[in-house]
Order: structure tokens, then sequence, then C-alpha cells
């Protein structure tokens, strides 16, 4: 059966005969290269599929077999996802199947990418979330205006929502290895006790308060209302208020000039237009000679041209207007705006440990996240978030950098 007979029979028409069902799936799977693949399916039947060369096992449990196929044809790697959403299919362990499928990405029937028209759905969607003023206060509220009370259920007791910095990776606690990444971010920009840092997208205060505790005095900008309040009361619990002013303004309105400037995964949020902006905001807003640390996650420059033309499950679901750079592309951007780079660290294996503990306590939390209101559909595309980014950094498809540049100190009008 064809993908064309596929759209065309509704899912009543065709009882889900293992022998059928199995063949149409097996279309798919033929080609692993890597690992191996079992498919369960809703009657007892199994399929196992094996690749020529060593890899992960993979386990893919299907429950709705012809929703599940329909989806896939339709709507390719973004109908997957949907379909875990939707409870369409399950796994006893999600990152190893999407490690699989990401290692086999180029062999499983050249995807699938889906429809044409269902692509070009998705780009538009996307750039109708232009990260334009407007825009971006409701790019950043859809995501951190989820509530206080939802992150604090599954984030370190530090509300640190970016990567952390681990020395050991096997029993140091979460906190102490983000409150590792503050102190090496601050110690990279050489800020004096006195001197004036800003910091654009401040979240929950973390590095506004570690900073204040230096001594330095820190302005902070975030467009989440929910997290402004929770940031300006820890703050003023700390006794630090006199030291920190947070504010809700978007970066292309912050005035004035500071000693130095840090931003930790917020470029991630401007989007590809805006990087020439964000940059020349950066270069405009420190004196010459301040430094600029940056915490950015990038993209594999290989894999940039596919990412840029259509809009991934991330950009769709959980970070709208969302855009990754690649290293070439961010080292670009800071170059244009005349900053001077002068080193990077990448740590990318740090990330996915970060994502490996975020979803564990997210799982731990599943009560207390349905009490908050949030349904199963909704547990189910976070556990699939998390569960996607950990594998891309796993996997190098993605990575991590922290990067100091200087403004020149030498300047011409």
């Amino acid at each position: 059966m064809s993908a064309e007979e596929i759209l065309d029979c509704p899912p009543q028409a065709v009882p889900d005969r293992p022998a059928r069902v199995g063949r149409l799936f097996g279309g798919f799977c033929r080609h692993l290269a890597f690992g191996s693949l079992l498919l369960r399916f809703p009657d007892g039947r199994a399929d196992l599929y094996r690749g020529r060369f060593a890899g992960p096992t993979g386990e893919l449990v299907i429950t709705r077999p012809w929703r599940f196929l329909r989806r896939l044809v339709i709507r390719g790697e973004i109908g997957f996802a949907e379909a875990y959403m939707e409870g369409e299919w399950r796994t006893p362990d999600l990152p190893v199947l999407l490690d699989l499928l990401q290692l086999n990405a180029e062999h499983l029937g050249a995807g699938p990418k889906g429809l044409v028209w269902s692509r070009w759905f998705n780009r538009l969607t996307h750039r109708l979330r232009d990260n334009h003023r407007r825009n971006s206060r409701r790019n950043i509220a859809r995501h951190y205006d989820l509530g206080n009370a939802f992150y604090q259920l599954w984030l370190d007791p530090s509300m640190t929502y970016s990567a952390a910095l681990f020395a050991d990776v096997e029993r140091e606690p979460l906190a102490e290895a983000q409150a590792r990444k503050y102190e090496r971010l601050l110690d990279d920009l050489g800020a004096r006790p006195g001197e004036h840092i800003l910091e654009i997208g401040c979240g929950w205060g973390g590095l506004a308060e570690a900073a204040a505790r230096r001594g330095l005095k820190v302005t902070g900008v975030t467009l989440s209302r929910e997290q402004l309040d929770f940031a300006r009361a820890r703050i003023a619990d700390a006794g630090l208020a006199e030291q920190v002013e947070l504010r809700l303004q978007d970066y292309r309105d912050i005035r004035g000039q500071f000693d130095h400037v840090v931003s930790i995964e917020m470029l991630e949020a401007v989007g590809e237009a805006y990087w020439p902006v964000y940059f020349g905001a950066l270069r405009r807003l420190v004196r010459p000679g301040g430094r600029i640390a940056l915490q950015v996650i990038t993209m594999n420059e290989d894999d940039f041209p596919n990412y840029r033309r259509t809009a991934d499950f991330i950009q769709l679901y959980i970070f709208p207007g969302g855009m990754l750079p690649t290293p070439e592309r961010l080292q670009s951007a800071a170059g244009a705006a005349g900053l001077v780079h002068l080193e990077s660290r990448w740590s990318g294996a740090d990330y996915a440990e970060t994502l490996r503990r975020w979803r564990r306590s997210f799982h731990e939390a599943e009560s207390a996240i349905d009490a908050l209101g949030y349904d199963a559909r909704f547990r189910r595309m976070w556990d699939y978030y998390l569960a996607y980014c950990e594998v891309g950094f796993d996997s190098g498809v993605t990575d991590l950098v922290q990067t100091l540049y200087q403004v020149p100190a030498q300047t011409s009008n």
C-alpha cells in the first residue's frame, strides 16, 4: 500500500491486520543501518529489525497503528513527536529510541520528512512567530510564563534553567554544578567589585544574585513576568536589592553603558534575522575594553541548511521563534559587530547530563504537575522535549559553548 493509499483510506476501513500493518511500518525500518529496533503492536505481534552495524537497541510500542502511520506519512518527524504526545506510541526508554533513530536518520526512508504542504505549513508557522518586539514577549511568555510553581517542581533549588558545569558528573549535586557555571562566567568577565554588569535574559535571578554577592552592581532584563516577579523576590530576600535592578524589558530597548555583559542561553531566542541587532546591542552597551560572556547552544554546521529550511519540534512546540546558530555563524555575527573573540569552551556533555537530571525530576513530579492542571499530553510533550534535547547533545548535533568577547579598547567615531 502506497503513501497515497494510506491517506485516502479512513482508519476504520482497514483493520489493523498484523501482516499488513507490519509491512507498512517495515517500509520505514528496512534500511536500518545501526543497532536494532523492536516494533510491538496492540495484538501482541513483534517485529525486530537489525542493522548491519552495532548500535543501541530501541523499542517502539505502537498503540494506535493506523493513526500513527497516517500522522507519520503526513507530518514526518513532527508527526512522530505529535503521535507520542497523543499516546499513539510509547517506549520503555525514550532517549535510547531517539538516539537510535538519530543515528539512522539518513537511512530510514529519508526521514520520513512528511508531505510538502505540511512542511510549508510548519515553516510558515515558524515565520509568523518572528521575534519583533510584540512577538518576542508572546514567544517568551508561551514558555517561561507556564508558572513558577511548574518549574520549581523539577529544576534544582537554584532555579537555573540552563546547562550546568560539572566537576564530578557521578556525585555532584546539580545546584553545585549550576553555581560553578555562574562563577566561571563571572570569572571570565574579570569584573571588579563596584563595576556594573548587564545580564540579558536574567531568568529567575541566579546569576544576578551570584554577581551581587561578589560586590558587583547588576542590571538584569527579562520578558517573562513570572520570572521577573520571582527574581525580584529572590534578590530582596537575599538583602541585595540595593545592588540589583531587574526589569521587564526587551534587549533592544536598553539604554546606557555597562562595564560588562553576560547572557546565558538567550541568543537562541533572538532569531536569525535579529542576530546583527543583538550583537550590535552588545557592542553599544559595553564600554571600550569591557567584556561579554555568552553561553550559547549551537547547531552542527552540516545540519544547519536543512534546519534553516524547516521548523523542528522545538520551534513548533517549545520555543516559538527560536533559532540556534552554528559556531561559524556565531563568530561571524560577533565579528561583524566589531567584537574581539578571546576564547571559547565547549561542554555539550554537561548539557546532556543536565537534561537527564531534569527529565528524571520531571518524571518524579508527575503527580504534582497534574495537580497544577497540566494534562497527560502536556507532560508527554515536555518529556519528548527533554529527551530530544538530551540526545541532540549526546550525538553532537547540538553543542554548548561558553564564549568570551571584548569590545576594542580603542574605538573610532
